[in-house]
């Protein structure tokens, strides 16, 4: 029998993966603390748990009429972002799959007449960066699947897909992390003023006060492991714009129980603005 033995809500933001150089000269001088952070969490979280697969759910792959895993037996090449490819271009990487859980995973809608899950291995399946950036502060031995944020979904959607997620992972042999690979409120800065605000102070660079404050309180409730609260507060919260409709929050925390789950969030690095969205790493070890 398989489980979930880590999870975590974590940033993909481009500075991660571009030259320390840069993310100084992008930050007054000083390093993003995101990127120690995400090196810490891997190597002192991810890293002993010795997972057989991550699971990705990945805040820029949007589907629309279902639910869609990788099942790839391997994903690899060269990645070069079509939002920044100033920033992020021609970047290898090579990803072992998972079909089993893939399919088990989709498997478990089969019949159901509330949701679709649809597995895929088209060779030709786009990645993504929210996939990609992660691999060089946590990539090990694991294989490695996707699963996209579907934008027709609501919250109790992303909240079964996750439980679905946590009965694929018992029926089978598996070590498994699961990983919300996105921000939390999610506004950029209009053109004119973006270069204005590449800094990491929240206090000065959030796109407004009101989302500081909204994403404030989501780590606090998150710290304590007030998954409940946090679920509670989506309707106010949303009016922030989450990254990804926080879908993938809501996913990781379906696998992790849903409303019923408590397992207490350790930080990461700090809680920090990216060209004025909200970015923080939590890890939770159920």
């Amino acid at each position: 029998m398989g489980e979930i033995v880590g999870a975590g809500l974590i940033s993909h933001v481009p500075p991660l993966v571009m030259p320390e150089a840069i993310r100084r000269e992008l930050n007054n001088g000083e390093d993003t603390t995101l990127y120690q952070g995400l090196h810490e969490l891997g190597a002192q979280r991810l890293a002993p748990l010795a997972a057989d697969t991550v699971v990705v759910v990945d805040t820029h792959w949007f589907t629309t009429v279902e639910h869609i895993v990788t099942s790839h037996d391997r994903r690899c090449g060269l990645f070069t972002s079509e939002e920044l490819p100033r920033g992020m271009c021609q970047m290898p990487y090579d990803m072992p799959g998972d079909r089993e859980l893939a399919e088990v995973w989709a498997a478990q809608a089969a019949g159901r007449d509330d949701t679709w899950i649809t597995a895929i291995d088209d060779p030709f399946l786009p990645v993504h960066y929210p996939t990609i950036n992660l691999l060089r502060f946590l990539q090990g031995n694991e294989a490695w699947v996707s699963a996209g944020i579907c934008q027709t979904a609501e919250p109790d959607d992303f909240l079964l897909f996750g439980e679905l997620l946590a009965q694929a992972v018992a029926a089978l042999d598996r070590r498994v992390v699961v990983l919300a690979s996105g921000g939390l409120s999610h506004r950029f800065w209009p053109l004119r003023q973006f270069r204005d605000h590449e800094a990491a102070d929240p206090a000065l660079h959030l796109r407004t006060p009101e989302a500081r404050a909204a994403d404030e309180r989501v780590i606090d409730s998150l710290i304590k492991g007030d998954h409940a609260g946090v679920l509670d507060f989506l309707p106010e919260f949303s009016t922030h714009a989450p990254e990804g409709f926080f879908g993938h929050y809501m996913t990781m925390v379906g696998a992790l129980g849903g409303t019923a789950c408590t397992v207490p969030g350790e930080q990461f690095g700090e809680y920090e603005s990216v060209a004025g969205t909200g970015q923080v790493h939590l890890w939770f070890s159920p």
